[in-house]
């Protein structure tokens, strides 16, 4: 009699080798993270315990590059502020020299000469007043 509930050994050898196993896990890609987490260098708990360390480095971070941007704006600004204060000294010193120029005798002169103004030839007369005029 033979046996009717088990395969002869050899049609259990041919199935195996034509048709996979289904119960299979599939295969996790090999990566840094997972050669890192799986191969036990870091293990699951390891990693739970250091994720407020990381959320705390990642925090640290966003403040880092959030002040390299408030310190660029800064800069920025600084700049724009000094270009201006130079702009505004040439101004000064342009304007400066303009009156210096305009108050000068001769220019002067000519200003008022429209008003019928002219500037006397001869020198000033010295008015003498003695002590017993006075009285």
């Amino acid at each position: 009699m033979t046996n009717q509930f088990r395969k002869p050994i050899e049609d259990e050898q041919i199935e195996e080798q034509v048709s996979p196993e289904v119960n299979e896990k599939t295969e996790i890609p090999r990566n840094f993270f997972t050669v890192l987490f799986t191969e036990g260098v870091i293990s699951k708990q390891a990693a739970t315990e250091m994720l407020p360390f990381i959320v705390f480095i990642a925090f640290l971070c966003m403040i880092y590059i959030g002040n390299r941007h408030f310190a660029e704006n800064n800069i920025r600004d600084i700049d724009k502020l000094s270009k201006e204060v130079k702009e505004l000294s040439w101004d000064f010193k342009t304007l400066k020299a303009d009156l210096m120029l305009k108050s000068t005798q001769t220019e002067v002169a000519k200003e008022v000469d429209t008003l019928g103004l002219t500037e006397p030839n001869e020198p000033p007369k010295k008015i003498v007043v003695s002590a017993e005029e006075l009285k």
